[in-house]
């Protein structure tokens, strides 16, 4: 039976995680075995090869999601950068029939005087690509009349308005090196959480101790039960601020919404953590 909802990490490898995935193969197919999406971000942080698209397609046996570069939605701001965009997607073809909606992550100085830019961005995909937007600038975040026009035009687009939870993280004390990187790095702000015809995203970041992390996701298991009855497919991922723990926080996660909806299959993780130097 499959998944009837989308579960995933930043990331499809981590030396913690030697010895709790299913044995045998790459780590990308062992870590499919588990999983049924990825944020990707490979391909956020650099530009993957044609060759290393076929090698991924191989392993996949499922829809993943992708991050658009860097360089497209940070650097570029989605203005000018066309024939980059369009290269990208020629580089992601292998992948086609096995992508999910990639991720289009906005920086905080994307504010609301280039929504054109974004929307014209949008509009230009070839399909099958399709996408889901992150924004970070305070202006969207203000019930405003940017908001307004930002949620708007997602509406009207039929695109997701991905949800990044990070509440978690920021109530844990920063009493460790990890937790400290991640506070300074993660974006802190509000959650908006849209309604839209298209399948929900919620990046969730996590609180360093597992067990606290229970009272912030017990809302999302309700939305997500919820979504799924409705018959959405939603997305959801899983961060730490040692991403080496995010597999026992994605264990978690779906033991509690396991208790709300019928019939979830287990997720074959192996339930104590690998013990350090046999790998």
């Amino acid at each position: 039976m499959r998944q009837p909802y989308f579960l995933g990490c930043p990331q499809w490898q981590h030396p913690d995680w030697n010895g709790r995935l299913p044995a045998g193969g790459s780590p990308l197919s062992r870590y499919s075995r588990v999983f049924n999406s990825v944020e990707g971000n490979t391909a956020f942080y650099a530009m993957p090869s044609y060759r290393q698209c076929e090698q991924w397609r191989a392993q996949l046996p499922e829809d993943f999601l992708f991050k658009f570069p860097r360089q497209i939605t940070h650097d570029g701001l989605l203005k000018g950068v066309g024939g980059e965009a369009r290269g990208f997607l020629d580089l992601l073809a292998p992948l086609a029939d096995v992508l999910g909606p990639m991720l289009l992550q906005l920086p905080a100085a994307f504010g609301p005087e280039r929504l054109g830019d974004l929307w014209r961005f949008v509009e230009a995909l070839p399909a099958p690509f399709e996408c889901t937007v992150e924004v970070r600038h305070p202006d969207f975040f203000a019930k405003g009349e940017a908001e307004v026009a930002l949620n708007r035009g997602l509406r009207e687009r039929h695109i997701a308005r991905v949800c990044f939870d990070s509440r978690a993280l920021f109530a844990a004390s920063a009493n460790d090196a990890a937790t400290r990187e991640a506070q300074r790095k993660k974006p802190r702000l509000p959650v908006h959480v849209l309604p839209v015809e298209a399948a929900p995203v919620v990046r969730y970041v996590g609180h360093p101790d597992l067990q606290a992390n229970r009272s912030y996701l017990a809302p999302w298991v309700e939305r997500v039960a919820n979504w799924i009855t409705a018959g959405e497919r939603p997305y959801l991922f899983i961060h730490m601020p040692d991403n080496g723990d995010a597999l026992s926080l994605a264990l978690l996660w779906h033991e509690l919404l396991q208790v709300r909806v019928e019939g979830l299959p287990d997720l074959p993780i192996d339930t104590m953590q690998a013990q350090p130097g046999l790998f």
